[in-house]
């Protein structure tokens, strides 16, 4: 209790003002679940012969922050019944004693009592890591901006590497390793070749000095065009020699910077980007040459899946088609890295079905923790339901990803509250088979409140209010499995009705709903693009008939008539009015949840998401207004009166144009000043 009671006071005065200059507050800029006060008090008796730097790390945080029972460390050979990395924790009143086969494992068991004081009390616990690679993907530009980031610019200042370091770097490295994330790809997957230029690795091996004894290796996003860009060579062609000898050399270049170099991540022949079907060749062959290069040092490719043509075929199935007749093709350090979803990181998206089609391939999951499709850095979006959702669908597979939603605002996340996505995507990478009610109660209790001291009535508002705010935004945004309604470009605010001149059909919202006079909705059954025929049985079959398909997917998978009766009894035009309303009174509910948690939490960051949330609540009766004004033209039913008497007028909505670009996110004065 003394752990959380710290925490508390530290967060309160922390995590307030999203992109302030002021830094007169030395509390600001603390990441919520690590512990800053020092007890001095901590008592650490460690094996003979145990020492490293991660070591003196973990020794340090104890001894800075622990004032329960001495902890003893003990270096296990029983690492098969433990795991790599991983730990066991067992504690009396006496002696609290850590047991790990490494010294990342006694790490990651300290950070874990730290988290839990009372783990191990009840007897022996032992957790290890479920995936070898935790990664977060950082869309961070040389030039300092994000693509998709809300927090601020680049964390990492490479206008002052290698010179000059931020304490945020080790701050960084200790806050991932709290939470067992072990990789971090420091740049944009449309990746600019200079960052495999000297200078700038050089700049790259200052960061993985800082992040090694935390257990963190660096990866870096490689353009396949690096060869022509930085040396002049005439082709990028995976199978020319002066091209593989170009890797090759590079390879060992980035090696003899950084040993433990962990590899590269690969955006290839989509939206633009070169790729080796330039030069008439497969990605397996751009793959493998890449991991022949890295294969000495034990580097790995993590080749992305996010491909899609320009044809007219659905978007949807575009991975599947174009990976799964490589499957056994890959090298063994090859890793395909799939979007959970199969278009891209919607607020609700079925499983990709290309997890289910490489037996023979390794693969990794992608999720998007930054908020791109569900509010930017302006809506409370607790993001681990979403991800729950999907290891209900999909297990196993060989790694996962997050895009990191860090930047270099004081609160790091945007969103005061957003730090909670970056936590349970570290937690859920470490065990997937927490539930996002476990993750978000971790949470709350270490960075928001003190339960103890928190009515319980008002702490399980607090938690409700995290566990359904993702669905609140599905229901506000795109129920029943519409997807892809947003504004052009920046995908802030509805436009089902947009049509940009010149820009690709799939690019647009009208590809995805598909409003006629019949009905809504995408006809991916075998009637229609037959997407569902990538899925296995008897998933297959299920989602193939209307019948059967899961509602929160039906209309991602077919085309349904306004008049079609729900499971409720409702029409389908009937349950959509309900789903949009749904959305808008659920975060009018958490505007009272806020309200009766106010004497509980600290008056700026109280007051900072009480902004947000009203903006919030704009927004959502921004959606709700639009979409529906605008599929009542098609399904010619009526709105009912209680909702359409507070509606603003289609036209008016749509005249909305917010002059943001992929790296910023709308402040509320510039929304209200706009919409």
């Amino acid at each position: 209790m003394r752990h959380i009671k710290f925490l508390y006071i530290i967060f309160l005065l922390s995590l307030i003002s999203c992109g302030s200059a002021d830094t007169g507050n030395a509390a600001k800029g603390t990441i919520s679940w690590l512990p800053y006060a020092s007890t001095d008090k901590g008592q650490v008796c460690v094996d003979e012969g145990i020492s490293s730097p991660t070591i003196d790390i973990a020794c340090r945080e104890l001894r800075g922050h622990w004032d329960g029972a001495p902890v003893n460390i003990h270096r296990t050979t029983d690492g098969d019944a433990i795991g790599k990395n991983g730990f066991a924790i067992s504690q009396s009143d006496s002696q609290v004693d850590i047991y790990a086969p490494d010294d990342l494992g006694i790490l990651y068991g300290v950070y874990a009592l730290l988290r839990n004081p009372e783990l191990g009390r009840d007897g022996r616990v032992e957790e290890s890591p479920f995936y070898d690679l935790r990664l977060l993907n950082h869309w961070d530009n040389l030039n300092g901006t994000i693509e998709r980031g809300y927090a601020g610019k680049s964390l990492w200042k490479w206008e002052e590497l290698p010179d000059s370091v931020s304490p945020r770097y080790e701050e960084y490295a200790r806050a991932n390793a709290a939470i067992g994330i072990n990789g971090a790809v420091l740049n944009n997957v449309n990746a600019s070749p200079k960052i495999l230029s000297e200078e700038y690795l050089k700049k790259v091996a200052v960061l993985a000095d800082i992040f090694r004894p935390y257990g963190i290796k660096v990866y870096l996003s490689v353009n396949f065009a690096s060869p022509m860009v930085l040396d002049s060579l005439p082709t990028a062609d995976p199978l020319n020699p002066e091209v593989v000898k170009w890797w090759t050399g590079k390879a060992d270049e980035i090696y003899s910077l950084i040993p433990d170099f962990g590899g590269f991540l690969v955006k290839a022949n989509s939206e633009g980007q070169p790729g080796p079907m330039d030069f008439g060749r497969t990605h397996a062959d751009g793959a493998n040459m890449l991991a022949e290069a890295l294969k000495p040092h034990d580097g790995v490719v993590m080749w992305r899946a996010f491909v899609y043509s320009p044809a007219d075929a659905d978007r949807a199935k575009q991975a599947y088609l174009e990976f799964q007749p490589l499957d056994g093709k890959f090298a063994d350090n090859v890793i395909i890295q799939i979007k959970n979803g199969p278009v891209d990181f919607q607020p609700r998206e079925p499983y990709s079905p290309l997890f289910s089609a490489m037996a023979q391939t390794d693969v990794m999951a992608e999720f998007q923790i930054t908020q791109e499709y569900l509010g930017h850095a302006n809506h409370l979006a607790y993001l681990a339901p979403m991800w729950t959702e999907f290891f209900d669908y999909v297990q196993p597979f060989d790694a996962i990803a997050g895009v990191a939603n860090i930047g270099d605002d004081d609160n790091w996340t945007g969103h005061p509250l957003a730090q909670a996505n970056w936590y349970a995507f570290g937690r859920l990478a470490w065990n997937p088979q927490l539930t996002s009610t476990q993750i978000a109660d971790e949470w709350l209790s270490m960075a928001l409140v003190d339960k103890a001291r928190t009515p319980e009535d008002v702490y399980e508002s607090l938690l409700g209010m995290f566990d359904t705010s993702r669905e609140a935004v599905v229901d506000y945004m795109m129920p029943l499995g519409l997807h892809h309604l947003f504004a052009f470009g920046h995908h802030y605010g509805p436009e089902p009705w947009c049509d940009v001149e010149g820009a690709r059909p799939d690019w647009l919202p009208k590809y995805y709903h598909r409003a006629d006079s019949i009905g809504l909705g995408f006809d991916r059954s075998p009637s229609g693009s037959n997407a569902v025929g990538q899925y296995p049985e008897p998933l297959r079959s299920q989602l193939a008939s209307v019948e059967t398909c899961p509602e929160e997917f039906l209309l991602w998978f077919h085309h349904v008539p306004w008049s079609h009766r729900m499971k409720s009894g409702n029409t389908l035009w009937e349950e959509l009015c309900i789903a949009y309303q749904r959305g808008v009174e659920k975060v009018e509910e958490y505007q009272q949840t806020w309200e009766k948690a106010e004497p509980y939490i600290s008056p700026e960051l109280y007051a900072d998401v009480e902004t947000r949330l009203a903006t919030q609540l704009k927004d959502a009766k921004w959606w709700r207004d639009a979409c529906l004004q605008y599929f009542a033209q098609y399904s010619k039913m009526p709105i009912p009166a209680e909702i359409a008497s507070e509606m603003r007028p289609l036209e008016e909505l749509m005249k909305i144009h917010l002059p943001i670009t992929n790296y910023k996110s709308p402040t509320p004065a510039l929304l209200d000043s706009l919409r």
